[in-house]
């Protein structure tokens, strides 16, 4: 969701937006990271010390993919087993599909459909 549409759900709030991408994309964590990371964290004591309410602007979000026809997108899924089963299975190209993106902060629970 970009930042103009998170900004039009809760106006009110000054949103600064930051994207964990060592979660999102479980990428592992370097030698050099470790700078950018103190930075964050000098940055983050700073703005508690100087906003009283900034622990209530801190928003976790996430968005998902769910396939109307079943399909689950096994990308991030390891299945272990002794032979490959060399099953395929046909799918169409464009399978409908929802999209959902859900947002958790102090205020509370912001959900969007798509």
């Amino acid at each position: 969701m970009i930042q103009t549409e998170l900004q039009s759900l809760v106006p009110e709030m000054e949103f600064i937006i930051i994207k964990s991408v060592f979660f999102q994309f479980g990428l592992a964590i370097h030698q050099n990271d470790h700078q950018a990371r103190r930075r964050f964290v000098e940055w983050a004591q700073n703005e508690i010390a100087v906003v009283a309410d900034f622990h209530k602007r801190i928003l976790f979000s996430d968005e998902a993919h769910f396939w109307l026809n079943g399909y689950v997108n096994k990308q991030n899924f390891r299945i272990w087993n002794e032979a490959n089963p060399q099953v395929y299975v046909e799918t169409p190209l464009h399978p409908e599909k929802l999209t959902v993106w859900c947002a958790l902060w102090a205020g509370g629970i912001l959900l969007q459909k798509r």
